[in-house]
C-alpha cells in the first residue's frame, strides 16, 4: 500500500532538490496544474519509491543536477530530447544526470528514435553528462566512501550482477563539464556498474573529457561510439571485468582507448579483466591504445587501429617504460591481441611496445566497416542535425600490405592498401580483391630495399573482381615507370622452357609449368596496372602483368598496363586465354608471348611501346622447342612503336592473326611491320610451312621510310575495313571511362 501511495505521489507532486545536503532542501512544486511534469525546469532528485516517465513529445531543459536516488526510477522513452541549459552567474548549478547505487534508469531509445542528451551551447564541456553508480566490484579502496569522481555518489561493492537499468540508443553531445583539470565529466561514466545493466548503442559526440569510461564494475557494453573526445575515446580502469563488442573511438585528443588497472597500485585486485571484440580506433593525438597503470588482463580480437598524429612516434599498443605492472602482464601473456589491421601508420611509428606480440590480419574490419560508419549504426543515431553527422564523410584508410598469404583473404575496397614489400599468395590460398580497391606501391629506399610486387604461386589463386565503373587499381606513389614490380601469376600449364619448374619465374623466383592445361589460378577482370617494371638488372625486370605457365581455367579480361618499364603484359607459356587488354607506353614491348603459349587473344591494343608493339616468340634457347607456341589472335590494334611493330621472334611458333590495325612506327626505321630477324631460321621455317597466317590487316600511318609490310615469304591479306580492337587506333567501346583513366586522372586512350 505504501508503495502504491508513493507512486501516486510521484505522478502528482514530485519533489526535486539540488545535489546539496538534504537538510537544506526546500521542496519546490514543479508540476503544472494538470498534473504533468514541467519540462522547462528539469533538476533535483527522484527519491526512493518515486518514479518518473518522460514524455517523448517534449524537449526537456536540464537546469541543474538530476539525481535518481536509491529506490528511484527514471524512464526515458524513445525519441526524448534533453537539452542542458548553460550555467550563469545567477544559476551556477552544474547540469548533469546521475543514478545512485540502487537507483535505476531506463533509456529506451530505438534505432529510428534514439534518446538525445545535448546542450543549448554546442561546444564541448557545455554540461556534465550521464553518471551511473552501481554495486559491482572495483579495486578502488575508497570507492564506497569517496564517491564517484564528479557526482560525489558512492559506488562499488560485491554484487557482480547488480542492475542499474537499461541504456539503449542514446546519444550524448557536448559533455565534459570541468570543475578542475583533475575533476571533469565524461560523456557516460559507469562507476561500479553491474552485469545486470544493459548498455548498448551509445554515442558520445564532442565530449570535453573521455567519451565513455568504466570505473570498475562488471557491466558489458556493445555498440559504443566516441567521436571527437577532448581526452580519451573510451576508457576502462579500476578492475573493470566485462566484455566490450563493436566499439569505435574516432579523433580523440589523447588515446583512442585507454585500458588501466589501478592508478595507485597497478597490481591491485580484483584486476581489470577486459574482453574486447570488433574494435575500431582511429585518429588520435597521442597513444592509440594505452595499456596503462598496470593494464590488467586484456583479450583483444579483431581491431582496426591507426591514424596517430604524424609527429607522434608512440607505439600503437603502448605502455609507459616505468609501468612495471603492465610489463608483468605482458610477460605473463595476460594481454592477448589478435587479428589487428594497422591503418595509416606514419614514418617512425611502431605497432607495439617491446615484448608485446600482436597477430595481424589485413582483413580485420574492426567494429564492422573499418574506420567508417558500420552497418549497425542507424542513421537516426548518426545524425546530429541536418548538416552534421557523427561519422561525417567516409574516410579512406591506408593499410600496409606485404608478406605471404597462406589462407583465403579478401581485401576491403574502403581501404587504400600500401604495398610495402612482396605479397605472395601461396599454394592452397587465395586473394580476393573487390571492385574499386586501390593498391599503391611505396618507394624502395636505402632503408627499405624490399621490392614491391604481388605474386601468385602454383596452386594459389587471385580473384580481381573489378567492374567497368570500379576497376581495381595497382599503382605507385612515384608516378614513373619502374617504380614497382607488378603482378605475377604462376600456374601448372605446359611451357617449353625446360628449367621452368626449377629455375622459377624470371622475377619472383617461383616455379611454374607442368601438364595441367586447364589449371586455374583465379580470375582477373577490370584491372589497371600503373608504373610497373621494377628492374633488378637489364635482363631481369618485371612486366605489368606476367603470366607464367597459367592455365586455361584462369580468366583474364579487361586489363590495362599504363606506363610500365618493361613489357606491359607477357605470357610465358601456358594455355590461358586473354581478351580486352591494353598496353600503353610500355618501356619495352606492349604485349609479349613466348615459351609455348597456346591460347587465344581477342581485342588487344598495344599503343606507343618503346620497342615492339607485339612480340610473339617460341623459345629463346631453341626456336623449334615443343610444345610450340600456338597463338590465335583476333581483333588487334598495334600502333606507335619505336622498333619492330609485330616481331615474330625466336622461332615465332604458330600464329593465326585476324583483323589487325597496325601502324605508327617511328620514322625511318625501315623495318617490316611483320618482322623476323634474318638469322631466325626457325621463324623462317614456320613461315615456309604456312604456320603464320595474317588476314584482314589494315596498315595506317606507316611513317616516313617505312614501306615494307612483311618480311619476304610472309603473305598477308589486307582489308581497309578492318577495325582492329574495335575502333582502329582510337578508344574502343569496350574500354570503360573508369578503366581508361589513370589514378591521377589522366585519360589514357583519347
Amino acid at each position: 500500500m505504501k508503495k502504491l501511495l508513493l507512486a501516486m505521489l510521484a505522478i502528482s507532486v514530485i519533489t526535486f532538490s539540488s545535489c546539496s545536503d538534504s537538510d537544506d532542501l526546500i521542496p519546490t512544486p514543479y508540476p503544472t496544474p494538470d498534473g504533468k511534469f514541467d519540462p522547462t525546469n528539469l533538476k533535483g532528485e527522484i527519491k526512493d519509491g518515486e518514479e518518473y516517465k518522460m514524455d517523448a513529445s517534449k524537449t526537456y531543459k536540464l537546469t541543474g543536477a538530476l539525481v535518481v536516488q536509491s529506490g528511484g526510477k527514471l524512464t526515458i522513452p524513445a525519441g526524448t530530447r534533453i537539452e542542458a541549459t548553460s550555467p550563469t552567474t545567477n544559476d551556477a548549478d552544474v547540469r548533469y544526470i546521475a543514478v545512485a547505487q540502487g537507483g535505476k534508469i531506463y533509456i529506451n531509445g530505438s534505432a529510428t528514435a534514439p534518446v538525445v542528451m545535448t546542450a543549448d551551447k554546442k561546444e564541448a564541456e557545455a554540461w556534465g553528462g550521464l553518471v551511473v553508480c552501481g554495486k559491482a566490484p572495483t579495486n578502488k579502496a575508497d570507492a564506497g566512501s569517496a564517491g564517484a569522481e564528479v557526482s560525489g555518489l558512492s559506488y562499488g561493492g560485491n554484487e557482480v550482477n547488480d542492475n542499474s537499468g537499461v541504456i539503449e540508443y542514446l546519444r550524448l553531445e557536448y559533455t565534459g563539464y570541468k570543475y578542475t583539470n583533475e575533476k571533469e565529466f565524461n560523456g557516460l561514466s559507469l562507476f561500479g556498474v553491474g552485469a545486470g545493466t544493459i548498455v548498448d548503442y551509445v554515442v558520445s559526440y564532442k565530449g570535453g573529457d573521455d567519451g565513455i569510461e568504466f570505473f570498475g564494475g562488471s557491466v558489458n557494453a556493445s555498440h559504443l561510439v566516441s567521436v571527437d573526445s577532448g581526452d580519451d575515446g573510451i576508457d576502462f580502469a579500476d578492475g573493470w571485468s566485462g566484455t566490450g563488442e563493436h566499439w569505435i573511438a574516432l579523433n580523440s585528443a589523447k588515446s583512442g582507448i585507454e585500458g588501466s588497472n589501478n592508478g595507485d597500485n597497478g597490481a591491485a585486485t580484483p584486476m581489470t579483466d577486459a574482453t574486447l571484440k570488433n574494435i575500431t580506433i582511429y585518429g588520435m593525438g597521442e597513444k592509440p591504445f594505452f595499456l596503462k597503470e598496470g593494464a590488467g588482463k586484456q583479450n583483444i580480437n579483431n581491431i582496426v587501429v591507426g591514424g596517430l598524429a604524424a609527429e607522434k612516434t608512440q607505439a600503437f599498443f603502448y605502455t609507459s617504460d616505468d609501468d612495471t605492472d603492465a610489463a608483468a602482464r605482458i610477460n605473463a601473456s595476460d594481454i592477448v591481441i589478435t587479428n589487428v589491421n594497422f591503418v595509416d601508420m606514419k614514418s617512425g611509428q611502431t605497432k607495439a611496445v617491446d615484448g608485446l606480440t600482436v597477430t595481424e590480419n589485413v582483413e580485420a574490419i574492426g567494429a564492422g566497416n573499418g574506420i567508417n560508419k558500420p552497418d549497425w549504426m542507424p542513421d537516426a543515431l548518426n545524425t546530429i542535425d541536418g548538416s552534421t553527422t557523427v561519422f561525417g564523410d567516409p574516410v579512406v584508410a591506408e593499410v600496409a600490405f606485404e608478406g605471404d598469404i597462406t589462407t583465403d583473404i579478401t581485401l576491403d575496397a574502403n581501404n587504400k592498401y600500401k604495398l610495402t614489400g612482396a605479397v605472395v599468395v601461396k599454394d592452397g590460398a587465395s586473394l580476393t580483391i573487390p571492385a574499386g580497391t586501390v593498391i599503391i606501391a611505396t618507394d624502395v629506399t636505402a632503408e627499405d630495399t624490399d621490392v614491391r610486387y604481388i605474386a601468385v604461386a602454383q596452386g594459389g589463386q587471385i580473384f580481381v573482381n573489378g567492374t567497368a565503373d570500379k576497376p581495381v587499381v595497382m599503382t605507385a606513389e612515384t608516378e614513373e615507370a619502374e617504380s614497382w614490380g607488378g603482378l605475377v601469376l604462376c600456374g601448372k600449364a605446359p611451357t617449353n622452357k625446360a628449367d621452368a619448374g626449377s629455375a622459377g619465374a624470371e622475377v619472383s623466383g617461383l616455379s611454374y609449368g607442368g601438364d595441367v592445361a586447364d589449371d586455374n589460378s583465379g580470375s582477373i577482370s577490370y584491372l589497371r596496372l600503373e608504373y610497373t617494371g621494377y628492374k633488378y638488372t637489364n635482363e631481369k625486370e618485371f612486366n605489368g602483368l606476367s603470366l607464367f605457365g597459367v592455365g586455361s581455367g584462369t580468366k583474364i579480361e579487361y586489363i590495362v598496363s599504363y606506363k610500365g618499364g618493361d613489357d606491359g603484359i607477357e605470357f610465358f607459356g601456358g594455355t590461358v586465354n586473354a581478351s580486352y587488354i591494353l598496353s600503353y607506353e610500355s618501356g619495352d614491348d606492349g604485349i609479349d608471348f613466348a615459351d609455348g603459349w597456346s591460347g587465344t587473344g581477342e581485342y588487344w591494343m598495344a599503343l606507343n611501346s618503346a620497342k615492339s608493339g607485339i612480340e610473339g616468340s617460341n623459345n629463346g634457347d631453341n626456336g623449334a622447342a615443343t610444345p610450340m607456341t600456338n597463338a590465335t589472335l583476333k581483333k588487334l590494334t598495334v600502333y606507335g612503336m619505336g622498333e619492330k611493330p609485330f616481331f615474330l621472334k625466336e622461332g615465332a611458333g604458330k600464329q593465326n592473326i585476324d583483323d589487325i590495325v597496325i601502324g605508327g612506327l617511328a620514322d625511318n626505321k625501315a623495318q617490316a611491320y611483320f618482322y623476323t630477324s634474318s638469322s631466325d631460321i626457325d621463324a623462317a621455317a614456320r613461315i615456309t610451312a604456312g604456320d603464320i597466317v595474317i588476314t584482314n590487316a589494315k596498315f595506317i600511318d606507316m611513317g616516313t621510310g617505312n614501306t615494307v609490310k612483311a618480311v619476304d615469304g610472309l603473305t598477308i591479306t589486307e582489308n581497309e575495313n578492318a577495325s582492329g580492337a574495335g575502333n582502329g587506333k582510337g578508344k574502343p567501346n569496350w574500354l570503360s571511362d573508369a578503366l581508361n583513366t589513370s589514378y591521377n586522372g589522366t585519360t589514357i586512350v583519347q
